[in-house]
């Protein structure tokens, strides 16, 4: 929570600007090089963090909406994919050429270090032509980015000039403080390597950061003076910047590797972080002999956003093939199943949850967390009803098994209302209802087996 950035205006206008604006740039480089309807023959491929919540997904979409990218709230010209998921498909992506059907069952993983958080995902090559990749065990991720070690710095500036003085620079000359972010990120962070230990960098504050020569008490005035208020950053003090940070990422990498308790044939490095010579070098170092193969990815900057172009491709592919497309199966982080009533048993059923008709309401499953599962199947329950409707309520729970609706981490998907007008057909009259996922988004669908009528909605985005 303390890492939240504090925003002047409410976050949902920030986000909705700021792909208002990016989606200018993406219709005026479209119109370019196509004379095509944007709204119709553009495919959208939004990437979001693997732990965003259906709740965060929907706030995205409805800010998508907002920005005017897409007609409707829930148009299919819309899709979600997670940051991983995206890392993982580029990387894999890269290397088809190179793959063989001997390649096929090999387990690798995608560490992608970003400026916040660093994500590991691990996946195991299913096929390859097409691609296809499962997922061998949930992703991880921790707040060990490159911004972590730009903290580092901060923390560095206030112990030789003050933590008051930083305050007040930082409050009142912000502007100014993030150039002297970036001049420190382009002449010591992204050029260090380890390597060489005379390497130091010279920081001019007069030069770069003149402001804050007010806020310097005198006796640390005094001493930048005579030293012409240059600070030297010495081999040392940038190595006590990274390490704590890049210790935080093989912590990670170490936790992951020990879960899957399989080998790892591959790891590939993604994100910006990645590009840090150093960062590479430790991990190499520390992991060279349990992982056969460890590399950065080509552009690993781009990794996601090319990644994200590949899975439009492949749903594209999927549309038009109905049969082969990219990035299966999915692995499950949820139990689902719905919310069903019974008749009440003595002795089994608890007492308090009886209905005064002798009925209780339960958590009936469909599929459980942890079950690879393959885009468009189908999973369903059939069920025997009498009144005129059912609304037929899909919950999700962390946990693998579940026997109430109001058990402590359930939640409510969504419902689905069919209509049972045919009473003449006597009581209990056969339901079916199911659930089918894509890599984010779950179909759902009710059927009135005696008629045949068909109910079909779709609950989403989520993280499946």
């Amino acid at each position: 929570e303390h890492l939240k950035l504090r925003l002047p205006v409410d976050y949902k206008r920030a986000i909705t600007d700021y792909l208002r604006e990016i989606g200018r740039v993406i219709k005026d480089t479209i119109e370019t090089h196509w004379e095509i309807n944007f709204f119709e023959n553009v495919l959208l491929v939004l990437t979001v963090p693997a732990e965003y919540s259906k709740r965060d997904n929907d706030i995205m979409k409805r800010c998508i909406y907002n920005a005017g990218l897409i007609k409707e709230e829930y148009s299919k010209n819309l899709q979600f994919t997670t940051e991983p998921e995206a890392a993982a498909i580029y990387c894999m992506e890269n290397k088809l050429n190179e793959l063989q059907e001997d390649d096929i069952g090999m387990t690798f993983m995608v560490v992608d270090c970003g400026g916040g958080t660093v994500d590991l995902t691990t996946r195991k090559l299913v096929g390859i032509n097409p691609l296809q990749l499962g997922e061998v065990k949930e992703r991880i991720r921790d707040f060990c980015g490159s911004t972590f070690v730009d903290r580092m710095f901060i923390k560095f500036l206030r112990e030789r000039l003050g933590t008051r003085a930083i305050d007040l620079y930082m409050e009142n000359y912000y502007n100014q403080f993030q150039f002297l972010v970036r001049e420190y990120c382009k002449n010591v962070k992204e050029p260090f390597t380890g390597d060489n230990r005379e390497f130091n960098y010279e920081l001019d504050i007069e030069e770069y950061a003149p402001a804050l020569l007010q806020y310097v008490d005198e006796e640390i005035r005094e001493m930048m003076e005579e030293n012409g208020w240059i600070i030297n950053i010495k081999y040392n003090d940038i190595k006590l910047m990274f390490d704590p940070i890049i210790e935080s990422i093989l912590h990670l990498i170490r936790k992951q590797l020990d879960v899957i308790q399989e080998t790892c044939s591959k790891m590939f490095l993604v994100g910006g972080f990645c590009e840090n010579k150093y960062l590479q070098n430790r991990i190499k170092k520390e992991f060279q002999d349990t992982v056969k193969l460890i590399e950065v990815s080509a552009q690993p900057i781009a990794a996601i956003s090319r990644g994200a172009v590949v899975y439009g491709s492949n749903i594209l592919e999927y549309k038009e093939s109905d049969k082969e497309s990219g990035i299966f199966p999915i692995v499950l982080k949820y139990t689902y199943g719905v919310k069903l009533c019974f008749d009440w048993k003595e002795g089994i059923d608890s007492s308090y949850r009886k209905t005064t008709d002798g009925k209780i309401f339960k958590f009936s499953p469909l599929v459980k967390r942890g079950t690879k599962v393959e885009v468009g199947q189908e999973f369903n329950l059939d069920y025997y009803h009498s009144s005129s409707s059912f609304n037929f309520q899909l919950y999700r729970t962390p946990e693998y098994n579940a026997e109430y609706c109001d058990a402590p981490g359930m939640e409510l998907v969504g419902t689905m209302q069919i209509d049972l007008p045919d009473d003449h057909l006597g009581l209990n009259r056969p339901l079916a209802f199911g659930i089918s996922f894509d890599q984010m988004e779950i179909s759902a669908f009710a059927k009135n087996s005696m008629t045949g009528q068909m109910y079909v909605t779709r609950f989403g985005p989520h993280d499946v």
